[in-house]
């Protein structure tokens, strides 16, 4: 009896202590697909206020991650934002010269990675490859490398606009990689005279791809993973080219001067096996933990981290901006 009074006595002093405290809102910029019903946000927000239940997740989403990194850039020091989740590992140099994001605490010794990442301000919370995702049963014969997409007329293909889309502009990236300077605008040309159409977002590309509107579409070498795991299918592939695959890091950031502890605790739970699993998931990308997520994609990580990815230590910031000009130059002619 006195067990059970002692009990709810100590019940009742914590919900006094946490009624009299106020909750912390932490307002989290994002792209659109990770706070829709399929994504990881809603799953990862229940979680996070469970856990903390003094914090209040508020996503601000967006069409894109390139429309993401714009605004908070338009709104400088004025943001609302406390984090900023959705930029990556090209968009790094001009996030870093913004000077609008501030170092965490997490403990990046948890991370697995195929290069080590040492950045403590930009967190990664997920990895992936570009590919070109593609019917089995519609394409008998896929194209192995990028030169052969390009130069193929017969094969109808959709991508994203580099400006406002992370994954066009990975696609930008692998062109002026693989492509000598001389060419490269030559090969666009190429690609326009079978591409489709040029979508903001991977969302409503990949939607028109999914409808038989293209052969092929720009995405990520563990996109049919998806259809396998959730739909069942085993008509999807990806493409794999011999030139080698261009790695993308996606990454999370708090921003500079917002002083929210719930921003920090936010950060962390990024990189928890819970969260992860939610993630990779619902991003068909690869967990950036050592610990066990999802057997599925553990296993095609461990593939992943023996592969040999392109070397694009040449798309500095300066070079992205003249590989944009020059796409759009070589489109409109």
């Amino acid at each position: 009896m006195k067990k059970t009074i002692l009990f709810f006595t100590a019940l009742s002093l914590s919900t006094a202590v946490l009624a009299g405290q106020q909750a912390q809102n932490v307002n989290i910029y994002t792209y659109d697909s990770f706070t829709s019903d399929w994504g990881a946000g809603p799953k990862i927000k229940q979680g996070f206020e469970q856990k903390y239940p003094l914090c209040k997740v508020n996503y601000m989403p967006f069409e894109s991650g390139g429309t993401l990194f714009n605004r908070v850039r338009l709104e400088g020091h004025k943001t609302k934002a406390d984090i900023v989740l959705g930029l990556d590992n090209f968009v790094l140099e001009e996030a870093k010269k913004s000077k609008l994001f501030d170092i965490n605490h997490v403990d990046l010794s948890k991370l697995s990675l195929p290069t080590q990442w040492q950045d403590n301000t930009f967190l990664p919370y997920d990895f992936g490859t570009y590919a070109f995702v593609y019917d089995k049963d519609k394409v008998k014969n896929p194209p192995k490398s990028l030169k052969e997409l390009v130069e193929r007329e017969d094969l109808r293909v959709i991508y994203q606009d580099p400006r406002t889309s992370s994954v066009g502009r990975g696609l930008l990236v692998w062109m002026n990689t693989v492509y000598p300077t001389e060419q490269v605008a030559q090969a666009w040309q190429q690609l326009a005279k079978h591409t489709v159409t040029v979508g903001k977002g991977w969302s409503d590309t990949y939607g028109a791809f999914l409808k038989g509107e293209a052969d092929v579409v720009l995405s990520y070498s563990t996109s049919p993973l998806y259809h396998q795991l959730f739909e069942n299918k085993e008509n999807y592939a990806a493409t794999q080219f011999a030139e080698g695959n261009v790695m993308q890091v996606e990454l999370a950031a708090r921003v500079v001067e917002h002083k929210n502890q719930c921003a920090d605790q936010f950060m962390a739970y990024l990189i928890t096996p819970e969260a992860q699993k939610h993630i990779v998931s619902a991003n068909v990308m690869f967990p950036v933990i050592q610990e066990a997520v999802e057997p599925h994609f553990d296993a095609l990580k461990v593939q992943k981290l023996q592969e040999i990815f392109l070397d694009t230590s040449a798309a500095t910031s300066d070079a992205l901006k003249r590989w944009i000009s020059q796409w759009q130059t070589t489109l409109t002619k």
